[in-house]
């Protein structure tokens, strides 16, 4: 099947491509510009579609995520530290982001007679971001074929949704992709930081899946002490 991979430039999506590009026919890959702090993680998509010898496309939609105010990755609210499942975390979601994304890349998919488009949601999202879980996939996945009816099918590709990022770190490993070339960082500075949601998130998936962390961190053991202090607060 040709499949579109929406590619943010992160581990999941990074390890999607070559997921794929393995399995299927990558067509190309499409990042978003949406005013997010951490505008680095493109330079990092960039480099997985030369990778895998495919087109890149940056859509900047720039205008759209100045007006989606409230998130921590758009606006000027600081970027939480501790871990990805804490309450806290919930300021980083930008509002409709992945419906905003999902529409553009199926007009995209259906432009170029694409038969999917691939987006790697996962289950450690599910209890932050709404429009990452399974009930969001399937609406959107049967909202899209009422809006190109008569013009394209395209199916939505999500084969993490129901996963950890621990199971998507193991089929990057077996997949044999770069970790180091991937970014998720939202503080967006030289190298990850180590303490906001999502480099937490990222070093714990490594050690659960008992993979090596090629990542460079300016705090490489924060996450302990986050992981343990989210574990405290979970009912007995």
């Amino acid at each position: 099947m040709k499949t579109l991979v929406i590619c943010s430039g992160g581990l999941d999506s990074v390890t999607l491509a070559h997921k794929v590009a393995a399995e299927r026919t990558l067509t190309r890959l499409v990042s978003f510009d949406y005013g997010q702090r951490h505008k680095k993680e493109l330079g990092s998509a960039q480099a997985c579609a030369a990778r895998l010898g495919v087109p890149h496309d940056i859509i900047d939609i720039s205008a759209v995520g100045r007006l989606l105010t409230g998130s921590a990755l758009t606006s000027g609210e600081p970027v939480p530290e501790g871990h990805y499942a804490e309450d806290t975390m919930r300021i980083t979601v930008v509002p409709n982001r992945n419906a905003i994304m999902l529409a553009i890349a199926f007009g995209v998919a259906a432009a170029e007679q694409a038969d999917a488009v691939a987006a790697a949601v996962h289950g450690g999202d599910h209890f932050i971001y709404p429009d990452c879980r399974p009930d969001f996939v399937e609406a959107f996945e049967v909202m899209q074929r009422y809006a190109l009816e008569g013009l394209a099918n395209i199916a939505l590709y999500t084969p993490f949704v129901r996963v950890g990022k621990a199971d998507i770190v193991r089929e990057g490993a077996r997949l044999g992709v770069p970790f180091a070339e991937t970014w998720s960082c939202y503080q967006g500075g030289d190298v990850h930081c180590g303490r906001c949601g999502t480099c937490v998130e990222r070093r714990e998936a490594f050690h659960l899946a008992g993979a090596e962390d090629p990542t460079p961190y300016e705090d490489p053991d924060y996450w302990i002490e986050a992981c343990r202090e989210h574990q405290a607060r979970q009912p007995a």
